[in-house]
């Protein structure tokens, strides 16, 4: 039964103790970020914290690694302060993946890295001490879509099928300015069919709230998923003279942060803004207490992980390495045996020598005793 207090306790001051906590201890944001190379990554990145988080690859250099098909991860750190409060900052890229014609389990490398952040928190938990934890747990995921204007591909059907169930995904359509309006809002339209169609389960954040104005902007946050978006660091002038975030076409300006031509604002309000503790919360109390509660009711207390999946890409290059094992082997047993064969037919031809020549001195020491006897014959006679 809830009481209230007839006087001021100092209760009501508890929201301002948890602020100051909060402040003082700052908080980790770990964002990654997943799709084919040339959508923008990158430039979003840049866009996002209006700064070089990362530094934008040559595409001369696109084909450099082009023979190692692996899917790598690279995370790039940083720490951001505004107004006092610091954010712990590491974006998570994945190049190489679905860059080559075979893709299958491209994705592998991606779910085993989500994955191994659940495992080391969990680990980390497990520990008398636990002071100094090192959080790396993925918390939003933004995947990004290919403006094809038709459909979603297999490949990334498959994909956010599995990081759905691991980490907040969120759905991103890359270069919204290659696809007319009309298109674009058809194209968005598909993309949300198929998501349901699939059951993928992507984030929504918390809508109702006690303010209406915020209610009414979180209802335009969801409906805007996907989320369309144009990448720019570069400022440039309109047509009516204003500087602005974009890219200049011979048809007029591309703005960044026009909602009439994209979701940049939206989004950027949904992870930065609005909902960034939500996303950490889930995180906590959704991905990871799953992950949590599915290992330790499958596994002993401190057993290690059992790894189920499997990198096919190692797999492909230990297969590649043990075919060729095998072949060099093969030379050399081929090499041995012709050597072998040449040593027998050497040793067969010295002993046949061997033997003519042992025939030989049979035949000479015959002549020697029939002259011995001969000459010995011979002085007996005289």
């Amino acid at each position: 039964m809830p009481v209230t207090s007839t006087g001021d306790i100092g209760i009501a001051h508890l929201p301002n103790q948890l602020h100051k906590i909060v402040s003082s201890k700052g908080a980790n944001l770990t964002l990654m970020v997943c799709g084919e190379s040339g959508l923008g990554k990158t430039t979003f990145i840049n866009t996002l914290f209006t700064t070089t988080m990362k530094e934008p690859k040559n595409p001369r250099h696109r084909h450099a690694k082009q023979l190692a098909k692996t899917v790598e991860i690279e995370i790039t750190k940083a720490a951001i302060e505004e107004r006092m409060f610091k954010v712990n900052l590491s974006i998570v890229d994945t190049p190489g993946f679905g860059d080559y014609l075979n893709s299958h389990n491209s994705w592998v490398p991606i779910i085993e890295f989500i994955d191994d952040q659940h495992e080391s928190y969990m680990r980390q938990e497990q520990q008398p001490e636990r002071t100094n934890k090192i959080d790396m747990r993925v918390h939003v995921c933004l995947y990004f879509i290919r403006p094809t204007g038709t459909h979603l591909k297999p490949l990334d059907i498959e994909v956010m099928k599995r990081l759905a169930t691991r980490v907040n995904l969120i759905p991103v359509i890359a270069k919204a300015d290659t696809l007319t309006p009309n298109d674009l809002a058809k194209f968005k339209q598909r993309v949300r069919n198929m998501i349901d169609h699939h059951r993928i389960s992507v984030y929504q954040c918390p809508i109702e709230s006690e303010d209406e104005d915020t209610t009414a902007v979180n209802k335009s946050i969801v409906s805007a998923m996907p989320y369309s978006i144009i990448g720019s660091t570069e400022d440039v002038r309109t047509p009516d003279g204003r500087m602005v975030k974009g890219r200049a076409y011979s048809w007029g300006v591309a703005e960044v942060e026009n909602d009439s031509h994209c979701d940049y604002k939206k989004l950027r309000h949904l992870l930065i803004r609005s909902h960034l503790s939500d996303l950490i919360e889930t995180t906590e109390t959704v991905h990871y207490e799953n992950y949590r509660t599915h290992e330790m009711s499958s596994r002993k207390f401190g057993e290690a992980k059992v790894t189920k999946a499997e990198n096919t890409q190692n797999r492909e290059k230990e297969d590649k390495l043990r075919r060729d094992f095998t072949e060099q082997v093969k030379k050399e047993e081929n090499r041995f045996r012709a050597w072998e064969s040449q040593l027998v037919t050497e040793r067969d031809r010295l002993n046949k020598d061997l033997e003519l020549r042992h025939a030989q001195i049979k035949s000479l020491e015959n002549e020697l005793d029939g002259l011995y006897y001969k000459v010995n014959n011979g002085s007996i006679k005289r």
